[in-house]
């Protein structure tokens, strides 16, 4: 029976676990799952370093990566992830380069995907990533460096073309994604270096190329000397210098130092650094839908996210002022994710000078097909830098908050033992079905229907929409997906995150409709949702899924059966794990602790304001 009083209760713990997670009870930061990616190579670099004060390092990452092999004699992303062959090698290549012999389990894992001699290594490696240099090469050099493969068959990078202006590079040959041009510099070197043609290494022309690379190189290094704030990327960056002699620079003493920084307890390494832009801006729109945060709290983590804008032209991509990054720490690079976010949770408390700065970067920054990149316009060569769907509907979302003018502060909540003024009624999924089921609504094309008034902007975009709609109805997302789908794939968030947008947008549109029915068609028997029809339900997919209908209105037994599933795994305590469904740059998977607490507490207060028609506290 789903009732007032519970739908209160797991509302009240939802909230409170998530407000207990704030730093300085002002903004959130997180935690992102541990890899064995990213700790096979910062311990590669540090190996490569040879510095006595690296060796507890070294030593301490070893035996973590050691512990956390896979039944099968792999490894995966997380230490939730299934194996893959790309981490398998960078680990074995790391436990070379540490002085370690890897075991037979391992050896026998990279014979059975193909990968037991120097030459399928190079092959297998290519076929996983076909064209996208941007990681396969990193990987390759990796394996180089340990001796698994041989240095003429890593294919080379034009690293040449990263001393072209930033506002000319989208029309240069790059194998590499936008957000590489530090691979790109530093392991292009390093491959030029061991695998020299005659001698266009030595020429006084290459030389000059070479030392205007480098000087690129530190030019997007950070502060913090992560570059993006990622350890593989930071990591690969110090292998490549440190394997032509370069250990006297900079840029490479201060990334070292940021590995050694970046180390666990447990001897491990994250992906990043945090996503704390990103899931402070999430928790805030999340809350809203229970009654937000109370003064003055709300107004402190409204000033630190404010304070985040980036008010300059960005080193790393050349970027306008007025965007968002995913972390307040130097190395991020704003971003029309983070940026739609930040702009959702300001919108009418930004002052407006600053809000229409991030307005106009969003909207400077949509792709002539309508659609919205992650980084930078007009890069659309790889997968990584070319419009995607959920990325869309986010920025079409804040544009739309953007326009609708200022908004009423958020208020304090009240105490939390106040009833509501007429007692609801329970609700079961068994006794209680919608009204009357969802009727069709009239398409675009159809006599009488008059979609809202946008901007161009939002015309374009939601016709990018429409083009990419699946034929099952769905949307697929980008930097998201799931490990046990077809492809990877993750298209009940990719439906989810669009119908949001739609539900603001054009509820009754042909699309929008479509999307609905796809959602509701891949719930699970449980009452929750997976990554697609069929997969284990998750509390991430589960509660995006049940915000996007309650978003639409959609008061059905779906409805109801998604809601008991998340009240059920509130009431047992499994709520709160998370499963590795975000994909990092290059497709490398994490989880983060807050994405089920936000997704949940924002489902939850969704389906409460629906059902009972007003928040339940």
């Amino acid at each position: 029976m789903i009732n007032a009083e519970r739908l209160q209760q797991a509302l009240e713990t939802t909230r409170q676990h998530l407000l207990a997670q704030r730093v300085d009870g002002t903004y959130w930061e997180g935690y992102l799952s541990s890899s064995a990616l990213s700790t096979a190579t910062a311990v590669s670099a540090l190996c490569l370093a040879k510095l006595e004060q690296d060796r507890p390092l070294i030593e301490a990452g070893v035996e973590w990566l050691i512990q956390t092999q896979n039944e099968d004699g792999g490894w995966g992303d997380t230490t939730d992830s299934p194996s893959n062959l790309a981490t398998t090698l960078l680990v074995c290549s790391a436990l070379i380069l540490a002085g370690q012999t890897p075991d037979e389990a391992s050896q026998a894992y990279l014979k059975d995907h193909g990968a037991d001699t120097p030459q399928a290594r190079v092959q297998a490696i290519t076929r996983l990533y076909g064209a996208d240099r941007t990681f396969a090469v990193p990987i390759l050099m990796n394996c180089a460096l340990a001796g698994l493969v041989d240095w003429h068959a890593v294919p080379p990078l034009p690293y040449e073309w990263s001393v072209v202006p930033q506002s000319l590079l989208r029309h240069t040959p790059l194998q590499v994604v936008s957000y590489a041009l530090p691979a790109l510099i530093a392991i292009g070197i390093a491959i030029e270096y061991h695998r020299p043609i005659g001698h266009a290494f030595a020429s006084p022309l290459r030389r000059v190329v070479t030392r205007a690379a480098l000087r690129k190189l530190i030019a997007l290094q950070p502060q913090s000397g992560g570059y993006l704030e990622a350890t593989p990327l930071t990591a690969f960056v110090c292998m490549a210098l440190l394997s032509v002699g370069h250990g006297d620079q900079h840029s490479l003493k201060q990334g070292l130092q940021f590995l050694r920084q970046s180390m666990r307890a447990d001897g491990s390494w994250p992906i990043d650094t945090n996503l704390s832009v990103w899931v402070t801006s999430s928790a805030f729109n999340a809350l809203a839908h229970s009654g937000g945060l109370p003064e003055p709290e709300a107004a402190r983590t409204l000033a630190w996210l404010a304070e985040r804008q980036y008010t300059q032209v960005h080193p790393f991509t050349g970027a306008s002022p007025g965007g968002w990054g995913w972390s307040h720490l130097p190395g991020a690079v704003p971003d029309a994710d983070d940026t739609s976010g930040a702009l959702l949770a300001l919108a009418g408390y930004l002052d407006e000078k600053a809000l229409q700065s991030g307005r106009k970067w969003l909207v400077d920054l949509q792709n002539s097909d309508g659609g919205w990149p992650t980084f930078c316009r007009g890069w659309g060569k790889l997968p990584f830098d070319a419009s995607c769907d959920d990325i869309t509907a986010h920025a079409l979302r804040a544009l739309s908050h953007c326009r609708a003018g200022a908004r009423t502060p958020p208020q304090p909540l009240p105490p939390t033992n106040q009833a509501a003024a007429a007692p609801p009624q329970p609700l079961s999924p068994t006794n209680q079905a919608a009204e009357s089921p969802p009727q069709p609504c009239p398409n675009d094309q159809t006599a009488g229907y008059e979609p809202p008034p946008y901007s161009g902007s939002a015309i374009r975009g939601l016709a990018y929409l429409r083009r990419r709609q699946r034929p099952d109805g769905s949307w697929v997302p980008l930097w998201f997906g799931n490990q046990y789908t077809e492809g990877h794939l993750n298209p009940v968030f990719g439906t989810a995150r669009v119908l949001l947008a739609l539900a603001e947008l054009e509820p009754q549109s042909e699309m929008t409709q479509r999307g609905l029915q796809y959602l509701l068609s891949a719930q699970n028997p449980d009452g929750g949702w997976g990554g697609a029809a069929g997969v284990d339900t998750s509390a991430e997919e589960t509660a995006l899924a049940l915000a996007a209908l309650a978003a639409m209105g959609e008061s059905s037994e779906a409805l109801l059966q998604g809601l008991e599933c998340l009240l059920r795994n509130v009431e047992d305590g499994t709520w709160t794990r998370p499963t590795p469904i975000g994909l990092y740059f290059a497709s490398l998977w994490y989880s983060e602790v807050l994405y089920p607490v936000v997704w949940t507490v924002e489902a939850l207060g969704r389906a409460s304001n629906l059902l009972f028609a007003k928040t339940v506290r």
